[in-house]
């Protein structure tokens, strides 16, 4: 499901995993935090296994695990980890300037 923020700015993003793998589920919890914090209801998540799904890996350059790709807004951006260091990752997605409540 997405939804648009205040601003009308919608971001839409894949995450991209290998199956149960430690980093993949610490990556996946980390990001529902940030998503929770920061962008509340205005985005969209697409979590791609690479293991049942290795072509959409392949179609986004997607060479290790985990991966998230913003895709919109632009431009888009490529984050590789299991997105521990919030703060690098709410900067690098351009979200450090968003108000949250």
């Amino acid at each position: 499901m997405s939804k648009r923020g205040a601003s009308g700015t919608r971001f839409v993003f894949r995450l991209y995993i290998a199956g149960d793998a430690p980093h993949s589920a610490q990556a996946v919890a980390n990001f529902k935090l940030i998503c929770e914090k920061y962008l509340q209801d205005c985005h969209q998540v697409e979590v791609i296994d690479v293991l049942k799904d290795p072509l959409s890996a392949l179609k986004d350059g997607v060479l290790v695990t985990p991966t998230l790709i913003k895709v919109s807004p632009a431009p888009p951006t490529k984050i590789i980890g299991d997105l521990s260091q919030t703060t690098k990752v709410i900067w690098a997605l351009g979200l450090g300037e968003m108000k949250h409540e």
